[in-house]
């Protein structure tokens, strides 16, 4: 038997290599997405694919097991970031409705495709049941990506972000259910099991959430990198005590950190920039390894299967699940509509879709397959064409205000400056994009006046003459961000990397708030 070679710093180095150079396309396909209305889940599988032993890199990869729990451990950290960026005041109203679309829904989703799998495709029951409930949950990365650049009203936004956060919890109970060896458990065990597992990682998210952030409101750190790292820590431990106990974790790490989310922590700019940062790492690993795990040769005779499999699931049972589990919910019927077209799909179906092939279930590798093309071929159709559904509904606006995530300090508890600058005729700040203003950290442009219209601008968006800008700005900055808008004004977007700061422009003095 061959001895395994050990690893030296020269495996490392190949390693660190590999590793950077997929993270630097996979930032770049992110501004391709951006521009294309693509998800960038899609380009990461690509990238994953062309990798793998079908692709340039000719990389054969095989280990499900691997695959599973790294692309465990990469959910918890994308509920962990999801969760943090939920607003408490966006989902309370909304809570009811996404805890029906994630227990009756899930009930009525996982029935309507599992039957259409059974009789429309021939796949025995346990097969049409597991690719059933995999791809019933809909995908919390997917979900967030997408959902925060499309202006919806708060409530449609609440309830698709609630459940997607919450229906990852009893679908893992369905496959695993599903994917044991044996005869499948009566639907009664199935859903006290549920219940319980549910009510266990509520109780123990919440518990941990609010321990965690009493505690950060009242131990003063030493270093302010340290709370990001807590807070992370704080959600990661949510999950493993609420799995270990028995509970949903899923559930638990997603509840811990809507606590810590809204509980006004120190520091929050920089622990939601953490949080974001480690989402895009786990995104990122996720999806390329999964693109590793797959075999596109294999795909071609289960790519009609899928096909109908999808039409089943989108055409006839989300609908169904949507309009079942809403009918107490008096929402507008183009509501409905829309939340039936944006159950967007991703990684979460093709990580489940692993259970049934380390339990070793018949046909594992063909589940799997018809997952995987589902999930790429119904993302390709739903995610671009969700921007327009929204115009047709007169549900979206282009001028609704959208969460940006702008650093910014609350006034009434930092020492902080209102900045109001115009931009004159003659200005050579026209035609810069807000990002290009390169404001020094603790200083954000918040707000643009134009035509007697106010609107907070993206980081793409052009600044035009006539403007109005509200910045804010912290104590320790002010004076740096002042300058920098007047050497902005005389320079243009190059000001500062030819010159100095330039002559005083005309910028306004705000007041400054304690």
């Amino acid at each position: 038997m061959r001895e395994e070679q050990p690893l030296t710093v020269h495996h490392l180095n190949q390693l660190l290599l590999v590793c950077s150079l997929v993270l630097l396309i996979a930032v770049a396909a992110v501004r391709i997405s951006s521009r294309s209305g693509l998800p960038s889940l899609l380009l990461y599988l690509g990238i994953g694919v062309a990798m793998g032993q079908d692709g340039i890199g000719n990389v054969s990869f095989s280990n499900a097991e691997l695959t599973q729990v790294i692309g465990y451990a990469a959910l918890v950290v994308i509920l962990a970031e999801g969760g943090l960026g939920t607003k408490w005041k966006e989902i309370k109203p909304a809570l009811p409705a996404a805890v029906a679309l994630s227990l009756a829904g899930v009930a009525v989703s996982v029935g309507v495709t599992a039957a259409g799998a059974h009789y429309l495709v021939g796949l025995e029951w346990r097969q049409a049941l597991i690719i059933g409930a995999v791809v019933s949950s809909t995908d919390a990365a997917a979900v967030f990506s997408v959902l925060r650049k499309v202006p919806l009203p708060s409530r449609v936004t609440g309830v698709l972000e609630a459940e997607s956060g919450f229906n990852d919890a009893p679908v893992v109970i369905l496959v695993v259910a599903f994917s044991t060896a044996g005869p499948v458990e009566h639907w009664y065990v199935l859903v006290g099991e549920i219940a319980l597992e549910l009510a266990i990682g509520a109780a123990i998210g919440i518990a941990v959430g609010w321990l965690g952030a009493f505690g950060l409101r009242r131990v003063a750190l030493p270093a302010s990198g340290l709370y990001p790292i807590a807070v992370m820590a704080i959600a990661v431990t949510a999950y493993a005590a609420g799995a270990m106990a028995h509970g949903s974790g899923f559930l638990a790490v997603y509840l811990a950190s809507m606590v810590l989310g809204n509980a006004k922590l120190p520091h929050w700019p920089a622990t939601r920039g953490f949080a974001e940062g480690l989402g895009w790492i786990a995104q990122i690993g996720m999806f390329v390894l999964l693109g590793l795990l797959v075999t596109p040769h294999d795909l071609a005779d289960d790519f009609w299967p899928a096909i109908v499999i999808g039409l089943v699931l989108t055409m006839v049972a989300r609908p169904l699940e949507v309009f079942f589990s809403l009918v107490p919910f008096r929402m507008p019927w183009q509501e409905k509509a829309l939340m039936s077209w944006a159950g967007l799909r991703g990684a979460v179906p093709i990580i489940l879709a692993t259970i049934p092939m380390v339990n070793g279930i018949e046909d594992n590798r063909r589940i799997f397959n018809i997952v995987f093309v589902l999930v790429v071929v119904y993302t390709l159709v739903q995610g671009p064409t969700l921007p327009w559904l929204a115009r047709e509904l007169r549900l979206g606006s282009d001028t609704s205000a959208s969460d940006l995530g702008i650093e910014s300090a609350p006034l009434e508890r930092l020492r902080g400056h209102l900045l109001s600058v115009s931009i004159p005729e003659k200005s050579r700040m026209h035609g810069v994009e807000v990002s290009e203003l390169r404001m020094p950290v603790g200083a954000a442009v918040t707000l643009v006046v134009r035509d007697g219209k106010s609107f907070v601008p993206m980081p793409t968006t052009v600044l035009r003459r006539g403007d109005e800008l509200l910045v804010v700005a912290t104590d320790p900055v002010r004076d740096e961000a002042e300058a920098r808008l007047r050497a902005v004004a005389q320079g243009g977007k190059l000001a500062g990397w030819l010159s100095g700061h330039g002559a005083p422009g005309r910028g306004r003095r705000g007041r400054g708030a304690s």
